[in-house]
C-alpha cells in the first residue's frame, strides 16, 4: 500500500478529531467511553506538530503529534482499517531527523499492542511512572530496527 505523509492542514482537523476520538475508544477499553470527547484533540495537540498519513486513495490513515522542543511523541494513532499496514512506521520515519534524532514517548502498560509496536520499531524503556489513566513506560527511540 502506498502511504503519503505530510503536515496536517486546517481541512484535516475534522477527520483528525474523529480518528482521535474513535481510536482512543477502541484502544483504551478499560476507560469509560464517555471519558473521551471530540474536543480532546484540540486541547491535547495544541502547539504540537501534526503529520498525517494518507493511503493510496488519499484517505486519512493515521497521524502523529510531536512536541518538537523535546522531541516528544505525544500521540500516534492509526485508523483500525490501516492497522499493520506500515502506517505507524511511515509516520515515525517522517519525523524530523529520524532516525538520528532520539524521540521519547509515554505508553500505557495496559496498551500491549502499542508497546509491541514501539519495541519492534527500536524503542527501549528508559523509565516508568503512573498518571491518572494508569501506569506507563517512558520509551526512547534506539538503534534497533531502523528500517
Amino acid at each position: 500500500m502506498k502511504i503519503t505523509v505530510r503536515d496536517a492542514v486546517a481541512a484535516d482537523m475534522p477527520a483528525l478529531r474523529e480518528l482521535f476520538l474513535y481510536s482512543r475508544r477502541e484502544t483504551f477499553v478499560w476507560q469509560p467511553a464517555g471519558a473521551f470527547e471530540p474536543a480532546d484533540f484540540d486541547a491535547q495537540t495544541e502547539g504540537e506538530r501534526l503529520r498525517v498519513a494518507e493511503d493510496g486513495s488519499g484517505r486519512l490513515a493515521g497521524f502523529v503529534s510531536v512536541w518538537e522542543p523535546d522531541h516528544f511523541i505525544h500521540h500516534l494513532h492509526v485508523s483500525r482499517p490501516h492497522h499493520r499496514s506500515g502506517v505507524g512506521r511511515a509516520l515515525l520515519r517522517a519525523l524530523p531527523g529520524w532516525p538520528a534524532t532520539r524521540y521519547r514517548l509515554k505508553c500505557l502498560r495496559a496498551n500491549a499492542p502499542a508497546l509491541a509496536f514501539y519495541a519492534a520499531c527500536g524503542f527501549v524503556e528508559i523509565g516508568a511512572g503512573s498518571a491518572e489513566d494508569g501506569e506507563y513506560l517512558l520509551l526512547e527511540s534506539g538503534d534497533k530496527d531502523r528500517r
